[in-house]
């Protein structure tokens, strides 16, 4: 063979190579491009099929590209949308909150998010939120990218709150201003009652004390006026004093009070109505430097009151123990616990509510159920704070505390 034939040879081997690699890279291609146009397909299909709305936008404001759902958000084919500026469908008054959003992110080239409403093809304006990012185009131009997400139901429902929280605080001053009328003509009525109340109670006491005396049915009789006289009495001072106080015009004279000299007084005051009722009353021993910041006249009004509410509701033969300790070194707790019969737990949620006595009425302990009202009243008044603890069947705890007075 001669040196052109083998020459010839080799080419045509080489050929042959060429056309089995270039084979192989156009049939590479072509998978490439099958998975491409599968990748593409997969794209468009979650870009048109995407729960919010997508919009491409060129930076003059022409949209260039956008899904089914931002065309179904403005009720708009596709292809209407192509080519029209984006600020046509944003309501008048907010295109500026647009454009403001739109120039921070040229500025700063961060993405912006807004809130504004968009007109419906039918007329309805809905609100959404608009998520703006800068992406580079096909022709290497810069592009906006906006997302756009329905916020119609949450502004609606915002709307609603609003609207329901400013009835709430309508009705809030309505009840203020009725509770203060309440007030005042719980004040007024009750100095109205008082005076003929005392001009009875007076002329029963003379008729009592007069020359010759009162017959023994008189007597009965006078003595029932004075019963009912001082319970009426004191019911009204009970309501003036609970409605100065919702008034806000109870007289407060705050300063250093000794715990000490208070409980005395108290358990002296008291200790008549304990040996009646044949209930022993058990006192701590208070250092005299504890000094607590109150009114000293209405601290005295509310340990008497609890006081006497655990003798009256005690059982026969029962005890009262009074207890006093320091608190986080800041406030001081009175406790005034009794061994009556307690109180359920559903019922005290009750217990601080005005003439609500809990059922008492009907055992014929004398009350009103407005003295332990007005005394969670006057310590919340004084800066403190009142509580109970109850076990049905062994007793209850009632306690306030107020805080130390500085030294």
């Amino acid at each position: 063979m001669s040196h052109e034939s083998v020459k010839t040879a080799e080419l045509m081997h080489d050929l042959q190579v060429h056309q089995i690699e270039l084979q192989l890279q156009n049939e590479e291609l072509r998978r490439a491009q099958a998975a491409l146009e599968v990748t593409r397909a997969r794209y468009f299909d979650l870009y048109d099929m995407a729960p919010v709305g997508y919009l491409t936008v060129a930076t003059n404001g022409l949209i260039l590209e956008s899904n089914l759902c931002a065309a179904n958000l403005l009720g708009v084919a596709r292809s209407q949308l192509v080519r029209r500026p984006l600020s046509r469908f944003i309501v008048k008054p907010q295109q500026d909150t647009y454009y403001h959003c739109r120039r921070l992110l040229l500025e700063t080239g961060q993405a912006q998010s807004c809130e504004l409403q968009v007109l419906h093809s039918d007329g309805v304006a809905l609100w959404v939120k608009l998520d703006v990012s800068a992406a580079t185009g096909d022709t290497d131009t810069p592009v906006l990218r906006l997302v756009l997400s329905d916020i119609s139901e949450r502004k609606r429902l915002f709307q609603t709150l609003q609207e329901s929280n400013r009835e709430l605080d309508s009705a809030r001053l309505q009840a203020e201003r009725a509770n203060q009328a309440k007030s005042e003509f719980l004040s007024s009525m009750s100095h109205e009652l008082r005076s003929p109340l005392n001009a009875i109670l007076g002329f029963a006491q003379l008729m009592e004390s007069s020359a010759p005396p009162p017959t023994p049915s008189q007597q009965a009789s006078l003595a029932q006026i004075l019963k009912g006289g001082w319970y009426l009495l004191t019911l009204i001072n009970d309501i003036l004093d609970l409605a100065s106080i919702e008034s806000g015009h109870a007289a407060l004279t705050m300063e250093a009070v000794a715990l000490s000299d208070v409980l005395a007084d108290c358990q002296a005051l008291i200790e008549p109505l304990a040996e009646a009722r044949r209930v022993k009353i058990h006192f701590p021993e208070v250092n005299a430097a504890c000094r607590v910041q109150a009114d000293s006249i209405r601290l005295k009004q509310v340990v008497i009151n609890l006081l006497s509410n655990a003798i009256k509701y005690n059982r026969e033969a029962g005890s009262v123990d009074v207890t006093c300790h320091v608190c986080d070194g800041q406030r001081v707790r009175v406790s005034v616990r009794d061994t009556g019969s307690g109180l359920p737990s559903d019922k005290l949620t009750q217990l601080f509510q005005p003439f609500n006595r809990l059922g008492q009425e009907v055992s014929g302990t004398k009350g009103t159920g407005i003295g332990l009202v007005v005394s969670q009243r006057l310590v919340l008044s004084m800066g403190g704070e009142m509580g109970v603890e109850s076990t049905e069947g062994e007793g209850s705890d009632f306690w306030f505390e107020l805080k130390l007075a500085a030294t």
